[in-house]
């Protein structure tokens, strides 16, 4: 029984030991001097003092970044930070430098906004595509940031799998495969009013684990997947499914028909694209819809405008109106609001990208952080999604921002279908379930990325 005892305790005392030496944590920061960073793109000021970096503005200075030397695929990041002004700032992962822009920076960046817009732990694109997951995404994870106090900061990057957390609150949920590794860097922004020059940020405690990590448990964040036609576990594990295929157009026939249309649609290269043909509504191929019905659902799909296009989204779609043309139903409007004659037309813009056609109009916010509207230009893909709440409320957004809000049903709602096109059909856009359709309106624009969670 003694040599058992003995047994046990040794034992214990080896895996206690085991467990302590197996930290995983490798500081990047040594609390002393700036040894393993370099600076990139401007001319801030970055300094050591007390055991922690401090960044301060420069008046008439672009973006300035303190990297560090070594690059970083997969990783877990923590950081505390403390802002000693408003300003704006950011921790890039996975970045690099341009080898044609004077070495300018680009790449993932997890942001520090101390402002009303409240984004801090939102993913930003630095020098590429702007903003991946915009708080808007997350109205809860607005309040984790503390403007005047320390903030623990945690950046996981697995894989094609970018998560971020503000003081334990997860904030933002991304899958994208653009860049696999790059350097870690401290941001201190620009400043263009010389006034906002020596404002600074403090970082402490910046470590990494590289070695045998593990993500976090699966939450129930909204997941913005950026790879085409792709359905990660976080989705599937929150209830999407794929609404097209990417390949075939199994769940799919033309309105009014039997059967998938044989001329205008085409299916290439993971592209759904309807083709530009005689410049009218649904006057070849015609529209296409889902076999299946939908009543509340969160809608999410991709699309790529050409010039002068136009198309739609269309939902709640019953095919009982038997007219000529595009089949009725609410739709998300998709235009080339400056040179589609549609974008002139309406009533206050109600006809203009991501609206809900002649009703309501979209609000054309301004992201100011990238000098952009929220509308990409042609060529390039967007991101739509349509959200239909069980009560009837209804959310058209456009890459990250919401466009359109409202009550499906209300006094207002039947007050605007009374003045619109559609005032002569009896309960427009009131049936319980409908088709969800993609317009064929005479012009070029491709789809992809089609899921929907029935909620």
């Amino acid at each position: 029984m003694k040599k058992l005892i003995a047994f046990i305790f040794i034992s214990s005392a080896q895996f206690a030991i085991a467990q302590h030496s197996d930290n995983r944590w490798v500081s990047l920061f040594n609390g002393k001097d700036l040894t393993g960073f370099k600076q990139l793109n401007g001319k801030a000021i970055y300094h050591v003092e007390k055991g922690e970096i401090v960044g301060t503005t420069v008046y008439g200075e672009p973006n300035s970044f303190l990297a560090t030397e070594k690059t970083y695929g997969d990783f877990i990041l923590e950081v505390d930070l403390k802002l000693n002004a408003d300003m704006n700032s950011g921790i890039q992962f996975r970045s690099e430098t341009s080898t044609t822009e004077n070495g300018r920076v680009f790449g993932y960046q997890m942001e520090i906004d101390p402002s009303s817009r409240a984004w801090s732990g939102g993913i930003y694109d630095e020098g590429r595509r702007g903003w991946l997951y915009p708080l808007e995404y997350n109205e809860a994870a607005k309040k984790a940031f503390k403007p005047t106090e320390w903030n623990h900061y945690r950046i996981e990057c697995i894989g094609n799998s970018l998560r971020t957390w503000v003081n334990g609150v997860a904030c933002a949920s991304v899958i994208d495969n653009l860049t696999a590794k790059g350097f870690i860097a401290l941001q201190v922004h620009s400043v263009g009013d010389k006034k906002d020059e020596g404002k600074t940020i403090h970082w402490k405690n910046i470590r990494i684990q590289t070695q045998n990590i593990k993500p976090s448990p699966a939450d129930a964040l909204f997941v913005a997947n950026l790879i085409p036609n792709n359905l990660s576990a976080s989705e599937q594990k929150n209830g999407y499914t794929m609404l097209w295929d990417g390949k075939t157009s199994t769940g799919w026939r033309g309105a009014y028909k039997d059967r998938f249309p044989n001329e205008v649609w085409k299916i290439d290269n993971g592209e759904l694209t309807v083709l530009g043909k005689l410049g009218a509504e649904s006057a070849a191929g015609g529209d296409i819809v889902t076999e299946k019905e939908f009543g509340a659902f969160d809608l999410q799909f991709e699309f790529k405008i050409s010039d002068t296009a136009n198309s739609g989204v269309k939902y709640f779609v019953t095919e009982k109106e038997n007219n000529v043309g595009s089949a009725i139903g609410l739709e998300y409007q998709i235009l080339d609001d400056d040179k589609h004659p549609d974008g002139k037309l309406g009533v206050v813009g109600n006809r203009t990208m991501a609206s809900l056609y002649d009703l309501i109009p979209a609000a054309n916010m301004l992201d100011m952080n990238a000098s952009r509207r929220d509308r990409l230009p042609i060529g390039e893909w967007n991101r739509g999604r349509i959200i239909v709440y069980p009560n009837g409320k209804i959310i058209h957004w456009l890459n990250g921002y919401k466009m359109v809000e409202y009550q499906r049903g209300s006094p207002a709602f039947y007050a605007l279908v009374a003045r619109s096109k559609y005032a002569k059909w009896e309960n427009f856009g009131m049936a319980s379930k409908g088709k969800i359709l993609l317009q064929e309106h005479g012009t070029k624009v491709s789809f992809r990325s089609i899921k929907i969670k029935e909620l």
